[in-house]
């Protein structure tokens, strides 16, 4: 298989600097005068070519996960999960390589790696059959269930338009008045809000995708990524102290961990419901802000994953890498997730936006397979076809899509989505449909009392209480609205803490 870590790279350099043509240059380092003490001649095609391309350096930034670092390694499947999907990458035995690109969410660039905040977990597996992607985070869940809402929520979590300043009166305010998103700021405000590095912490798929069998059969399934590093993470001093030392704490750990072999692993898992049982689970199994028990659905092992290899060039292959849940392979499907399916076209279009509409041709985003696409022309094409027909049907022998030819084919890929026979013929606008048990602080509330212990529920009401910081009295009573709603300790707890700090 091809190293993907290296396609790209140049060959060392060897003689005098030279131009974007390869022509050699005279000088990097005196502009051509009229006279020693003239005007700049414009005529200095050099200077003119060396300060209009820096002055391009840039693309733009992620709207969202805009501060990252990643890596390169291999999945490993060492177990036998075939009766369940047929996808090439999770058959017995084989190893693929991967890229992962960690991050976080809401802030820019330069933004610290020790806010607190989401770590996006974001996987691109160089399949024999195409790139696959599953683009998650290091929770189970998410703030909203319906793609609708994400740049309302996005905004909220950003800077005012007017001061250009972050405030907790527009994200508590958002969250207060949407309580789907209960679940998710319980494990923000929560230990998991601050991963001490990118290696100490879990990686999750979130969303419930479809994986399909050689035979045709179906199931619903989640992802998990267990570190083996163990969790560790920051309290709130602790991560004010290191943001003031290392801004790029977590980038700068990821690297000098892979530099010295000490190379991380995470365990890979899947959760797998039966498909039919999705239709009488207790809570919608495609809601983003629900998980789904342990107990009912126990986690099937499928292998690991392990990275050993730092970039080449940071912005070559972790800026310019593109990864969308788009990006489906044979044996694996969507789910009627609403967020999924909105992020399926999002991610692929904040890419061509930021970096092109031929950015799959970028070396860090080309799959290792064959690609037989009509899609031809465009900025920075530098893959093309010669005499071949661009578009189809055409009669000179080049093909169409695998259903083209009138077979029909039974196993779910990347162009049906796995779309079929999923709750419902006709569109409709509309909330989920409720399950028994389906209620928007449900699982806050066990994840509260079920699951954490009395220091991590006073820790959680202490970071939820400084995180109120700045509210006004009306958020603020809203706020302890919803904490109440999740467990009244706990709403109680947060009014004491934060009356008490006023």
């Amino acid at each position: 298989m091809s190293d993907v870590s290296s396609r790209g790279l140049c060959p060392v350099a060897h003689g005098p600097s030279t131009g974007l043509n390869g022509a050699p240059v005279a000088s990097e380092n005196h502009s051509i005068t009229q006279g020693q003490q003239g005007s700049v001649a414009l005529h200095d095609f050099h200077l003119i070519e060396k300060l209009a391309h820096f002055n391009r350096e840039r693309v733009p930034e992620r709207v969202v996960h805009a501060k990252g670092s990643g890596a390169f390694g291999e999945l490993h499947t060492t177990e036998d999960v075939s009766a369940y999907t047929c996808a090439a990458l999770f058959q017995p035995g084989v190893t693929t390589p991967m890229l992962v690109r960690f991050s976080t969410v809401a802030g820019e660039q330069g933004s610290p790696d020790s806010w607190r905040d989401v770590r996006g977990f974001a996987c691109k597996f160089y399949t024999t059959e195409g790139n696959y992607d599953i683009v998650g985070n290091n929770t189970p869940v998410f703030f909203i269930r319906d793609g609708i809402k994400f740049p309302d929520f996005i905004h909220s979590q950003k800077r005012l338009p007017h001061t250009g300043l972050r405030d907790a009166n527009m994200q508590w305010d958002f969250w207060t008045r949407s309580p789907e998103t209960a679940h998710q700021v319980t494990y923000l405000m929560g230990d998991r809000g601050i991963p001490k590095t990118f290696r100490h912490m879990d990686g999750f798929g979130s969303h419930t995708y479809q994986w399909i069998n050689e035979a045709g059969e179906r199931f619903w399934v989640k992802y998990h990524f267990k570190t083996r590093q163990g969790w560790e993470y920051y309290s709130d001093e602790e991560a004010a102290a290191i943001t003031g030392a290392n801004a790029d704490s977590s980038r700068s750990d990821l690297w000098d961990a892979i530099e010295r072999g000490d190379f991380p692993i995470w365990d890979v898992y899947v959760q797998i419901m039966p498909f039919d049982e999705a239709e009488t689970y207790r809570w919608n199994p495609f809601d983003l802000t629900k998980t789904w028990s342990h107990k009912d659905y126990p986690l099937v092992k499928v292998g690991y994953f392990e990275l050993n290899r730092n970039p080449e060039n940071f912005f070559a292959q972790i800026e310019q890498a593109a990864f969308a849940p788009s990006n489906l392979v044979r044996g694996i499907g969507f789910s009627p997730d609403k967020m999924l399916i909105a992020r399926g076209f999002a991610y692929a279009d904040a890419h061509r936006y930021r970096i092109g509409a031929n950015h799959e041709q970028i070396p860090v985003n080309q799959p290792v397979c064959p690609v037989n696409s009509y899609a031809h022309d465009g900025a920075m094409t530098y893959q093309f076809r010669g005499a071949e027909p661009v578009y189809s049907p055409n009669g000179f022998g080049r093909e169409a899509g695998f259903n083209d030819s009138g077979n029909t084919v039974t196993v779910g890929t990347a162009g049906d989505m796995g779309l079929w026979d999923t709750h419902g013929n006709d569109f409709t606008r509309g909330a989920y449909v409720q399950h028994p048990e389906d209620d928007d602080f449900i699982q806050a509330g066990q994840l509260v009392r079920d699951v954490l212990d009395d220091a991590a529920r006073e820790r959680l009401a202490g970071n939820i209480a400084r995180a109120m910081s700045g509210v006004n009295s009306e958020i603020e009573a809203r706020v302890y609205e919803y904490w109440t709603n999740v467990d009244p300790w706990l709403g109680g707890r947060v009014r004491e803490l934060f009356t008490a700090a006023k």
